[in-house]
């Protein structure tokens, strides 16, 4: 199929939209699909076999007839929009593309109906143009189980979960030691790693007081932000980062924190997960397929501790591929983590189970179910 992908984001920009979008157009490439995409100007793509058109300087009503025309240009069979609330840079037009198309089927995939922490006055106005989207797409792909739920008035729609960002791998040679060092631990301290950006939703607040908690009840904890800083979609996550700075200063953990700010190998980033003993998500809205840095976690086979989904998923089970807590709790997020501490036994049974469930997450899988999906739309 000739399948043209259109995103707010693409590397080098930060954000999980972008790199997921370049690893599904290079999967579905690798299955023999040819691949357009287009994007701002700062995407970049050094692939080959991706036909990369960034010359989109800004989201508004001239960008639909852009699209339009390199739709007709390339003679795309169907035109998967990549949607997120926060992308586009807030732009409204983008939820009109498929008013503007003719003669392609347009698939809008939807990351994220939560609204960002921008512009709350316009919500009402927000929801009915999303809404108004989903409504006039050719067919949409949600990619949690919580935005399936919510799109219950779309007819044509399926769930493909998001893979991991972050590619399996590790440096040559790695030794877990080593890379412990780097992060501050010595062999017996208990090391735990948070890994993505850091936003409200994050729950790093009750992290960084659980953590303070461990410290006072003796235990020898060292934290690592692997990765983190704001990202590129929305702007609020840089006061986000004031407030957690403070709340650090607050409880005196600086010496016990190390950060790595943003990794652009995935093998260093690969690295610092595999070498600690347990990864810290707790996430506010709870565990979810929208949260890459939790795909990456279940796919390196991390033992991970996160929060109860909000919304139920059979795959996700405390105390075989995960220990989930309450959101929110600082209280049950220290006695999971102290539990882990105490109990290499069951760090070590959540890692086999973690490992298992990744098998759900292979971009291979994902990039047919796809390939399927387009084609039925298609036709």
């Amino acid at each position: 199929m000739r399948i043209g992908i259109v995103t707010g984001e693409y590397p080098p920009m930060q954000g999980g939209v972008g790199a997921y979008t370049q690893i599904l157009a290079r999967a579905l490439s690798q299955q023999g699909q040819t691949i357009s995409v287009l994007t701002n100007v700062q995407g970049q793509d050094k692939d080959p076999t991706i036909k990369l058109k960034n010359n989109i300087v800004k989201w508004n009503f001239g960008t639909l007839n852009t699209i339009h025309d390199w739709a007709k240009y390339e003679q795309l069979e169907v035109i998967n929009l990549q949607f997120q609330t926060a992308a586009y840079n807030m732009s409204p037009w983008i939820h009109f593309l498929p008013d503007v198309i003719s003669g392609v089927p347009v698939v809008t995939t939807f990351h994220d109906l939560r609204f960002p922490y921008l512009f709350p006055k316009a919500g009402g106005l927000r929801k009915r143009i999303v809404k108004h989207l989903a409504e006039v797409s050719d067919a949409i792909i949600a990619t949690n189980h919580e935005d399936f739920e919510q799109l219950n008035y779309v007819s044509h729609k399926t769930l493909i979960p998001i893979g991991s960002n972050i590619l399996k791998t590790v440096p040559l040679n790695f030794e877990s030691n080593i890379w412990r060092a780097k992060a501050g631990a010595q062999a017996d301290d208990f090391l735990i790693a948070y890994f993505g950006l850091f936003n409200h939703t994050k729950g790093l607040e009750t992290l960084l007081t659980s953590f303070h908690n461990l410290h006072k009840s003796g235990i020898p904890a060292r934290l690592i932000f692997v990765g983190g800083g704001a990202g590129s979609s929305d702007p609020s996550n840089a006061t986000f980062i004031n407030q957690m700075n403070q709340q650090i200063e607050q409880l005196k953990l600086n010496e016990y924190i190390c950060r790595t700010g943003y990794l652009e190998n995935d093998a260093e980033v690969g690295a610092y997960l595999t070498a600690s003993d347990v990864v810290a998500l707790p996430f506010l809205d709870g565990a979810s397929y929208r949260r890459g840095s939790l795909m990456a976690a279940i796919h390196y086979g991390c033992p991970i501790v996160t929060t109860q989904p909000q919304t139920p998923i059979s795959t996700f089970k405390d105390g075989e591929n995960m220990r989930l807590v309450k959101s929110g709790d600082s209280v049950a997020l220290t006695s999971a983590l102290r539990e882990l501490h105490e109990s290499p036994e069951l760090r070590k049974h959540l890692q086999h189970g973690a490992a298992k469930l990744a098998n759900e997450f292979e971009w291979l899988h994902i990039a047919q179910a796809h390939i399927q999906f387009f084609q039925q739309v298609a036709s």
